[in-house]
């Protein structure tokens, strides 16, 4: 008998007996139903800023213009090596950038649910954790369905799926893992450069993501590292190093510049408001992370949450509401403590008394307040919350070409029609690349421009100052002279005229 014959029912005997995990199904499950309702959900929020930085990058990689006006984009902090990577595919394979942003909807989330089960392996062997983790991750956040770019609760997911914050926090969870079997087992110095070159990544993706997951990091290596020595501070030296490095070495922007920006400070203070509607449900996780902390002060999830719950009241206290974004990861100690909890054995403690129908209450009203964002309001009461669709402004990119500055003050349009590729004269988000004094001229021109009491003569010369051929105005709404009519749209009743200078 040859040796081949001999292997073959070795292979067929393994190839019977291997079964899925509870967290493959789980998981795969969570991830078609996420894929699938966000591939089908139109273009909102943040897309358009993307997907307009991807088009920029396909269009000029080295220098590639602002993502939303028609001016240099040197210094954005937009063209990140993940939004440079998916520019080049862009230019590869022939497709606008709205659609390679849209393509990495699926690729995000497969990212993030590989992340948190990876991640919550770590923290115990029960086959029954990761997929609590994965429930409590998605569904233990607020009372009402909230979104926000890197929050993600099943409603945020279903619109951000694509966007790089979600990446980053699945790419958090990654190196997470990578710490913890570092701090136990040890490595080579390639090992810890390479970590620290990912977290360097990591930085440049998404600034605040990698603050919380370089606490995330410091959490583990202090909770996990069995002994220290010269060797092992040096190799977690060299870890540093290698991410500050790979952060200073980008070319498109200076990340470190961003530290004391207050730019969108302003945005950001909404996450502080109404904390129970935002993130109220994460709390069931208190009394198992507090049995953590009682078990050991060092636990990692303990130390995450006490360094995030300081960087947060820094946020709040100081007024820069950026750092209020950690609180996407904030909660992560709450939901993967409660998760551990109710997969660990014994099957019934004390704690898990408590913990059990307080998660059952609280799933309820999970449920309750996210069906919404992937459920047809058809199959639900009527009362049921559900995101708002954003009308499609493709009537507009298969008119007007790309490059091309379109004048507008409606806040829908002006965040979806940059990702088409189009301009505008007043910037939608604030982009530290572009100067304040510039933005608030844009706007007050904007402003100027559609006031019934500018002069005709005024409006043409902003039309001029800033090249916009294009004019967008709400139904019924007389355009300045000279203007023609080129459609309308069938569902919003928006007129889009060719100015005529």
């Amino acid at each position: 008998m040859t040796g081949e014959a001999r292997v073959a029912p070795w292979t067929r005997t393994r190839a019977l007996t291997w079964r899925p995990t509870p967290y493959t199904l789980v998981g795969t499950g969570f991830w078609l139903l996420l894929a699938v309702v966000a591939w089908h959900t139109p273009i909102a929020s943040d897309f358009g800023q993307h997907a307009s930085a991807v088009q920029r990058v396909r269009d000029n990689p080295w220098h590639p213009a602002n993502p939303l006006l028609d001016e240099p984009g040197t210094g954005s902090p937009y063209f990140s090596p993940y939004i440079v990577i998916l520019g080049l595919t862009a230019r590869l394979t022939g497709a606008a950038g709205w659609q390679v942003v849209r393509w990495c909807g699926p690729v995000n989330l497969a990212v993030l649910v590989f992340g948190v089960g990876v991640y919550a392996r770590t923290l115990s062997s029960r086959r029954a954790a990761p997929v609590f983790a994965l429930l409590a991750f998605t569904l233990l956040w607020g009372v009402r369905g909230t979104e926000w770019s890197g929050f993600c609760g099943v409603w945020s997911l279903t619109r951000g799926a694509s966007y790089p914050s979600t990446f980053a926090v699945g790419f958090a969870f990654l190196l997470w893992t990578w710490t913890d079997r570092l701090a136990r087992r040890g490595g080579g110095p390639w090992e810890y450069a390479w970590l620290g070159a990912a977290a360097g990544v990591l930085l440049l993706i998404h600034p605040i993501t990698a603050l919380a997951a370089t606490v995330g990091i410091a959490a583990t290596v202090a909770g996990r590292q069995s002994g220290w020595s010269r060797r092992v501070c040096g190799l977690w030296a060299l870890a540093g190093v290698a991410a500050l490095a790979t952060a200073a070495a980008w070319p498109y922007f200076d990340v470190f510049t961003l530290a004391g920006d207050t730019t969108v400070d302003h945005v950001h203070r909404r996450l502080y408001l109404h904390p129970w509607q935002w993130y109220g449900l994460a709390l069931t996780g208190v009394p198992a992370l507090a049995w953590r902390a009682r078990r050991r002060w060092r636990d990692p999830l303990v130390l995450m949450f006490a360094a995030d719950g300081a960087i947060a009241a820094y946020g709040w206290f100081s007024g820069h509401y950026t750092y209020g974004r950690v609180l996407a990861l904030l909660l992560v100690p709450l939901q993967f403590a409660l998760a551990v909890e109710l997969a660990s054995v014994p099957p019934w403690t004390r704690l898990r008394a408590v913990l059990a129908p307080l998660s059952a209450v609280a799933l309820c009203f999970a449920l309750v307040a996210q069906i919404g964002s992937v459920v047809p309001q058809r199959w639900l009461p009527v009362a049921t919350g559900h995101p708002q669709r954003w009308p499609d402004y493709r009537w507009v990119a298969d008119r007007v070409p790309v490059g091309a500055v379109v004048l507008t003050d409606a806040s829908v349009p002006m965040h979806v029609l940059p990702a088409y590729g189009l301009y505008l004269v007043a910037p939608t988000w604030p982009d530290p690349s572009t100067p304040a004094a510039d933005r608030t001229r844009r706007w007050s021109e904007t402003a100027a421009y559609f006031s019934p009491a500018t002069p005709a003569a005024r409006r043409a010369a902003i039309a001029r100052r800033y090249g916009a051929g294009w004019l967008l105005l709400p139904p019924a709404t007389a355009a300045p002279s000279p203007a023609t009519l080129v459609a309308t749209s069938p569902r919003t009743g928006e007129q889009l005229f060719r100015l005529t200078h």
